[in-house]
């Protein structure tokens, strides 16, 4: 397991957890203390709970950027058998910060596309931070036409603060690249199950989010842009984010009830990241469970009740 991070609002259980560590410690020299281990676990327990039941808008973006997080190359090796990566756009390159490629799931043929970030500085720049260029998009739509081609379902993970903004992006067609993308999602003529896992930030995300069935990770947030950028464009200070996150409301909670997305999926207490196993347990069964209904749509049926969905986001939130 990896080692804790813990975020700001969490310093109470590190500071129990390491009170345990060094109860545990001492319990290797032959002292009876297990009495008082349970009664601080306990107390973590409880605490934990109470925090993570209590989250604010600003620190639900943290846990959905959290570096132990799982990613989408996590959650492959979880949920699906006989995992092909499929590399490059046949145009320009290949863009690390989207894997794609032919998998099982559930002994099921189908294609997976994600976002893909790091963890130690080295893969963050490999990953470019799951910021994809052009030829990311470029490469996830090539894929998902294979899908169509060979009539296998969609699946992709969504996480990411943004499409990259560099020169190089926009002078090789990022925007067209993102709007290619939503018009040939919104037509494709076979089944899209969406799952936003982390950040879902603006274009970006929407870009291999255009599906049948939208789920949403119980503490991921998503969003036309991020909490900083907001602050920095409202008000010149970026450091205002945790004020834009409540304006923004980005949580699941906020966004389930615009008709935006289908399904919350609960994690483990404390977030996805003290649980990979059980995270990926918990959206697999939604996935499978909404795979079987769009099964029993004809190609004709999940476009129309595609555009239908969509059309349906168009209103002003009360």
């Amino acid at each position: 397991m990896a080692t804790p991070v813990y975020m700001d609002f969490e310093k109470p259980i590190a500071d129990l957890e390491k009170k345990i560590d060094e109860l545990n410690r001492l319990a290797l020299d032959g002292l009876d203390i297990g009495s008082d281990v349970a009664a601080l676990q306990g107390r973590v327990e409880q605490m934990r709970a109470e925090i993570f039941s209590n989250l604010s808008r600003w620190q639900t973006a943290q846990v959905a950027r959290h570096i132990n997080r799982p990613f989408t190359l996590d959650y492959i090796n979880l949920m699906f058998t006989e995992f092909t990566e499929l590399h490059g756009d046949r145009n320009f390159g290949d863009d690390h910060a989207i894997v794609g490629g032919l998998a099982r799931f559930d002994g099921q043929p189908v294609v997976v596309i994600g976002h893909q970030k790091g963890r130690d500085t080295k893969e963050k720049v490999y990953r470019n931070f799951g910021m994809p260029n052009p030829e990311g998009y470029r490469k996830a739509l090539r894929l998902m036409q294979m899908a169509e081609q060979f009539k296998l379902p969609v699946i992709t993970f969504v996480d990411t603060p943004g499409a990259y903004p560099g020169i190089g992006a926009e002078e090789r067609g990022q925007a067209e690249a993102i709007a290619r993308n939503l018009r040939e999602m919104a037509s494709l003529q076979t089944p899209i199950v969406v799952c936003i896992t982390g950040e879902g930030g603006s274009g970006g995300a929407l870009a291999i989010a255009v599906g049948d069935r939208i789920l949403m990770l119980e503490h991921s947030v998503y969003a036309v842009i991020s909490p900083e950028g907001c602050a920095a464009i409202l008000w010149s200070d970026g450091t205002k984010g945790a004020q834009a996150a409540e304006a923004l409301k980005p949580t699941a909670k906020d966004i389930i009830k615009l008709g935006v997305i289908d399904e919350i999926v609960p994690e483990p207490m404390g977030g996805a990241h003290r649980d990979h196993e059980a995270t990926a347990a918990n959206l697999k069964a939604a996935i499978a469970r909404h795979l079987d209904e769009l099964k029993a749509l004809s190609p004709e049926e999940l476009v129309e009740k595609r555009y239908e969905k969509f059309r349906a986001m168009t209103r002003c939130a009360e």
